[in-house]
């Protein structure tokens, strides 16, 4: 399912990006270009780095390799290229050296006309390696021996491993070990089936990481097959998923965000409008730019307005429209896949709708933002706000609540409770009491649900509690500009509010004596009063659950938020 979803969104691609990468290439990162004349002397390296972090990219075949040595068609790393290796007698490395030098002499034989080839091939037999070692450059190539090399003609502007007579060595190479024909398993075609598949590597994961990989001997192998057999995928299907995932993993792409070592990566299954805008806008609620724009309200506020025009069908959408999230993670020499779901268009735009319903929460700051995204839910439940610190399975049962409109995540909940109670005096953020609200809501239907703003008519326990800690709080502001209760007695007042809720009523009473403002005196006292009456005969509970401590928190930061709103009508007299 995964598989064939990325086989059909890279023909999706195709149909619009001329610059996708054809059946059996992709796009590679080369960093230095080794130029040569037509008789294959050495001339100079050419630096084709941007950056620090990014080289300049370029058509090679799609070719793959375990732990094996086996080399690239017209390019590779230093060590495969020039014997570069980490020992200076290293026998691997002479090994992977030799292997490399013998591909691109088949080649140069098989393709004659092409002169680049011919080139390569004098090169290694006219010993220029040594030649390369004296340039001024070799210095700055050997700091990365990773990092891979190819070979320009003097003149020409393309390499040697992006030329189209290559295009022989992806129809000839990587088939499996039975020469059959087998049938895909993607596209249902018979075809010869690829041994290895192309690397996918992912943040976090080894450079040789795949979506798909085969053991040998490890219990995987039957009926005499190995590797690729026992799974028939086809090259050409291989090459379009690979190429597609690789595209969505670019740097600059916006089809994918991360959290923590997880990699989200999302799609539609058709070229329109809507799913392009909803591809969009996923990217601007999740990925990197959350809070790198002048007025993120603004552009949150824009998502929002998106999902409502597909889902209320205003921006047309085919019902068989399907959006995908795959989620990843590195797991040792391959790609674990965390997270898969598939939806219509228009459902998962509801779902994206019903969580900001759900996160909804009033906001006294002046800078709003209202709807908060995955990243934000996250460093909500971290110390310092650091995402990577995140448990490691709670970013993608987060995502399936959001996408799937399931409860969230009680690990989510609870990590909520317990920065608050660590951080005390700082820890009522919006994000936090916003998650709480949420989870309660999802997690009891109808039941008990908290509004987004202050709720008078609320009677639950909790909720009540925190609404009257907030309003003492409040009375030790206004008479002394401090709040010593918070960081005292919060943590107390929401689990036993029995034994704590007596001393901070008669330190009110001094609080409220010390104002000179009688309107504020009666004010509070009059709402002091409000809130008692609503608790029962029996007065404070001895022990509120987990649940109604959460209540306890939207109770208290609800309470706050009105007081602070309503302070400047207190009128002095």
């Amino acid at each position: 399912m995964i598989l064939k979803a990325l086989y059909d969104y890279y023909n999706r691609l195709k149909a619009i990006d001329s610059s996708l990468a054809p059946c059996g290439f992709k796009e590679q990162e080369i960093p230095f270009l080794i130029v040569l004349d037509k008789d294959g002397e050495f001339l100079r390296i050419e630096d084709r780095r941007i950056d620090k972090k990014q080289s300049q990219k370029f058509l090679v075949v799609a070719d793959s390799r375990s732990s094996g040595i086996k080399p690239y068609v017209m390019f590779d790393n230093l060590e495969y290229a020039f014997c570069f290796g980490k020992k200076k007698k290293d026998d691997k490395a002479r090994l992977k050296h030799e292997a490399f030098v013998s591909r691109c002499q088949q080649i140069a034989d098989k393709y004659p006309a092409q002169p680049v080839f011919t080139a390569v091939k004098l090169f290694y037999a006219n010993g220029g390696i040594e030649k390369v070692k004296a340039d001024e450059m070799w210095e700055n190539m050997t700091k990365k021996t990773g990092a891979n090399i190819s070979f320009l003609l003097q003149g020409d502007t393309e390499p040697a491993c992006s030329k189209s007579e290559l295009e022989g060595e992806v129809a000839t190479g990587n088939a499996a070990d039975n020469k059959d024909y087998l049938c895909c398993l993607i596209t249902g075609k018979k075809a010869p089936a690829v041994e290895i598949t192309t690397a996918t590597m992912i943040p976090g994961s080894q450079a040789v990481a795949k979506l798909v990989a085969f053991q040998v001997n490890s219990g995987y192998d039957s009926y005499g097959k190995s590797k690729g057999g026992n799974a028939p995928i086809s090259k050409e299907a291989e090459s379009a998923y690979s190429t597609a995932l690789l595209r969505m993993l670019d740097k600059n792409s916006r089809n994918k965000f991360y959290i923590g070592n997880r990699t989200f990566l999302f799609w539609t299954s058709l070229l329109s409008d809507a799913g392009q805008k909803a591809e969009e806008s996923l990217f601007a609620l999740f990925g990197f730019a959350d809070d790198k724009e002048d007025n993120p309200n603004r552009r949150i506020e824009l998502v929002r307005q998106t999902f409502m025009s597909i889902y209320s069908g205003q921006l047309p959408n085919d019902t068989t429209d399907r959006f995908y999230i795959l989620g990843l993670a590195p797991n040792s020499a391959r790609i674990a896949v965390v997270y898969w779901n598939e939806t219509t268009l228009r459902d998962f735009a509801g779902m994206i709708l019903k969580h900001f319903e759900d996160m909804e929460m009033v906001d006294g700051r002046k800078e709003k933002k209202p709807y908060f995204g995955l990243r934000q839910m996250m460093a909500a439940v971290t110390l310092g706000g650091k995402v990577s610190d995140v448990q490691p399975n709670l970013p993608e049962a987060t995502i399936k609540s959001i996408m799937q409109g399931l409860p969230y995540p009680y690990t989510l909940f609870t990590s909520v409770l317990r920065r608050i109670r660590a951080e005390q005096a700082d820890a009522m953020q919006i994000a936090r009491v916003a998650i709480i609200k949420a989870y309660l809501n999802r997690t009891n239907n109808n039941q008990n649900k908290l509004k987004t703003m202050l709720d008078k008519t609320n009677n639950n326990l909790g909720y009540v509690c925190g609404r009257l800690f907030a309003v003492l709080e409040y009375a030790q502001k206004r008479a002394n500009n401090i709040t010593t209760i918070k960081e005292r007695y919060m943590n107390a007042a929401s689990a036993t509010p029995a034994a704590v809720f007596a001393t901070l009523l008669n330190l009110s009473v001094h609080h409220v004596e010390k104002l000179e403002n009688t309107g504020a005196r009666i004010y509070i006292e009059t709402l002091k009063q409000e809130i008692i009456d609503l608790l029962p005969a029996d007065g404070f509970p001895t022990h509120l659950n987990l649940q109604d401590q959460g209540r306890f928190f939207v109770g208290y930061y609800q309470q706050m938020q009105d007081l602070y709103t309503k302070k400047e009508s207190v009128t002095n007299e």
